[in-house]
């Protein structure tokens, strides 16, 4: 990150912290579009850098290609999503099933978006390299998620755990266009609101597992001993 970037974000981390404490008497003035684009660089800047570190690659040539079309992707789905607000703000912001129609046609035109980048990604990187691409882009979400369902549902068997990867790995796919930490947590929602149907559907009382566990993490607290723990999935 360059000097003034770092500039530009301590200014807007101390902009924050005194209108919280009511010490700003004006309010801040907007940032210029050249200072967001700044702020937005050295973000994008900085999740390259870290799934280039997972990565640990050791050609120059396939880390700057990697580095390049990570970089592309995220500034290609803000597009996309600026594309998609200007047309329904130019339609009405009114229209009943606005946020509908929003939805229909996020994914149609992420389709093609996404094949791109994973061939871009595939050029340079292995299958499994490429899976750690996409597991970095949506927080580690497909692990974090499966080991919670494991520690909180015990008594799952392996075809019930083939089943909520492979649900978890689909979310995955589809989070990755997401726009935002929250679009991409609301994706993962959706599937495991799936999972959970599927499971009861096979005998097994999620919300009542759920309940258990925190219960357990309860006495975890206190320094009594559990038989077992993790997140919660939900």
């Amino acid at each position: 990150m360059t000097q003034s970037c770092r500039c530009l974000v301590v200014v807007l981390a101390a902009c924050g912290f005194l209108a919280q404490f009511g010490v700003a008497q004006e309010s801040t003035p907007p940032f210029s579009a050249a200072e967001r684009e700044a702020i937005y660089t050295a973000s994008i800047e900085k999740r390259a850098a870290d799934i280039l570190q997972s990565l640990a690659l050791t050609e120059a040539s396939r880390s700057n290609n990697v580095r390049s079309a990570i970089i592309a992707q995220y500034r290609t789905l803000r597009a996309r999503d600026e594309a998609i607000d200007t047309m329904l703000r130019a339609l009405s912001r009114d229209v009943p099933g606005a946020q509908t129609n929003r939805a229909e046609i996020l994914p149609i035109l992420s389709k093609q978006l996404h094949r791109q980048y994973l061939a871009r990604l595939s050029a340079d990187l292995t299958p499994e390299q490429v899976e750690l691409v996409k597991d970095k882009m949506t927080y580690n979400k497909v692990k974090v998620t499966y080991d919670a369902y494991c520690q909180i549902v015990p008594s799952l068997g392996d075809v019930e755990k083939s089943r909520i990867l492979t649900l978890l790995k689909d979310a995955r796919e589809e989070a990755m266009d997401g726009g935002s930490a929250d679009e991409k947590s609301a994706i993962f929602q959706k599937y495991k609101d799936q999972i959970n149907a599927f499971l009861n559907s096979k005998g097994h009382d999620v919300a009542k597992a759920i309940k258990d566990w925190e219960a357990r993490q309860e006495l975890a607290k206190q320094g009594q001993p559990i038989s077992s723990g993790g997140q919660s999935p939900n």
